[in-house]
């Protein structure tokens, strides 16, 4: 099984989600630390073959993301958990997919240093 790493806030934002969110997102990571691909992950668009894939859940409340690569042999780094301001469109916000690729080079370095690659 693959280790889980947190990058930033991503612990911390997942933590202040709805508990149905929180639950889906958990197991969307389970799998993903298993080998195995949740049925509703989808490759965020803009990183290439990166591996970094997003999971999308709504309630009444609104539209919630949790962003995750599996890129590394050995960990899952989360790299973003958060709830979608925009109203319009499925676009991914420029200040959010900005934070997410500076914590992807956080990841990469991490995987690094402690052999996660």
């Amino acid at each position: 099984m693959k280790t889980l790493q947190w990058v930033g806030s991503s612990k911390k934002d997942l933590k202040g989600l709805p508990e149905d969110i929180k639950i889906m997102f958990g197991f969307a990571l389970y799998q993903a630390q298993i080998g195995k691909k949740h049925e509703d992950a989808k490759p965020l668009k803009g990183f290439g073959s990166a591996g970094v894939l997003e999971i999308v859940e709504s309630d009444e409340d609104g539209t919630y993301r949790g962003v995750y690569t599996v890129r590394f042999s050995k960990a899952v780094y989360v790299l973003h958990c958060f709830q979608k301001k925009s109203m319009h469109g499925i676009k991914t916000a420029t200040q959010d997919i900005n934070l997410i690729k500076s914590r992807l080079k956080l990841a990469e370095t991490h995987a690094k240093e402690n052999g996660y690659e």
